[in-house]
Formats: structure tokens, sequence, C-alpha cells
């Protein structure tokens, strides 16, 4: 032997994650979510150019948000940034998640919804409360708010959370026995981001 020391085969770690995908084939659609699944999919024949998309965290509203963003080409609009998105928008259609995460800035979203529905778009909010309940103080945006359509997301059911479980273990290639699901969707939390 030479001496000279050689170090030992190191194993290499592979990256085997399994990141959230948006798509509509993704979705799964239960009585949960519905009402909300159909409205984002019969765009561009929505009731009102602004729809508002109400539920609890881990709903799935995001989700939706994103199936219709890539469907009607939608520009994104961080809630805290909506007055610099309202000159470049033109007729392109606008999507805001979590609106009411942080205060709402008033007079940008009031002049949001005037271009959107000057240019004949539409305008897609997502939130956890209805628009009633986002203590607006300005006279007009509560009017134009007042003009939105609202469809609300309700909590998981278990077929929801069954569906999501069922297709998460299908996604890496685990087969999963019904009563494992079963098992899970009775003690897990009713929340989509747990079922994840």
């Amino acid at each position: 032997m030479t001496g000279e020391r050689t170090d030992p085969p190191r194993q290499l770690p592979l990256d085997l994650g399994h990141g959230t995908g948006y798509s509509r084939d993704e979705l799964v659609v239960s009585g949960a979510n519905a009402q909300a699944a159909a409205l984002v999919d019969r765009w561009p024949d929505w009731p009102a150019p602004v729809v508002v998309l109400a539920g609890p965290p881990g709903s799935g509203k995001t989700h939706l948000a994103q199936i219709w963003q890539a469907h009607a080409h939608a520009v994104a609009i961080a809630p805290d940034s909506i007055g610099e998105h309202i000159g470049g928008l033109g007729a392109s259609p606008a999507l805001i998640d979590d609106i009411d995460k942080l205060p709402i800035d008033e007079q940008g979203l009031f002049h949001l919804i005037n271009t959107v529905r000057g240019a004949g778009s539409t305008l897609l909010l997502t939130a956890r409360r209805f628009p009633s309940a986002w203590r607006v103080a300005l006279p007009d945006l509560i009017s134009r708010l007042k003009a939105a359509a609202t469809i609300e997301i309700h909590e998981p059911d278990d077929l929801l959370l069954a569906g999501v479980i069922t297709k998460l273990f299908a996604d890496r290639q685990v087969e999963v026995e019904p009563h494992v699901v079963q098992y899970l969707v009775r003690r897990i939390e009713r929340s989509l981001a747990t079922a994840m």
C-alpha cells in the first residue's frame, strides 16, 4: 500500500420530494368546494366582474385561484402592492390571493375594481372572511364589494379529505388501503394543508 488515504464512498441523496401542484387535474371536488370549482370552470361567464372566494385557511382557495389564473392568464397582484399594478393591467384579468391577510389598501382596491369593470375584465379575490367583515371604511369601495359575487368554500368534508389523501399517496406511487385513508380522515384536523 502506498499510504494514500481514501475516503469511503459517499451516498448521494436523492430528492424524491413531491411539490404542490395547482392544476385542474389535481383538484379534488366535493360538496365543500363544488360551487367554487364550478364558478372557476365557468369563467368568463361569471355573474359579476368581481368574484370573492371566501373560506377558512387550508380550504383550497389558493388552489382554485391558481387554476383560474392559469386558465384566464390573469395577473397576480400582491395585496400590499395593488396600486402599482393598476396602470399596466389593461384588459387583463387580475387575481389577489389572501386579500384580507394584511390591512386592505382601500384606495388601491377601489381603483382596481373600477379599472377591471371599465375594461370589461374580471377580478378574483380570495379571503378568509366575507367582504362585509373586512372593516372597509371607504363608502364607494363598500358598494363595489356589495356588488361582487361571493362564493363560500366550506371546511373540507370527509369525501374531500379522503380524495386528497388518496391522491397524495397515488402521486408517490404508494398503494393505500381505504381503511387507512378513513383512519387518517377521522383523526386529522379539517384542513387540506394538514392532509398534505
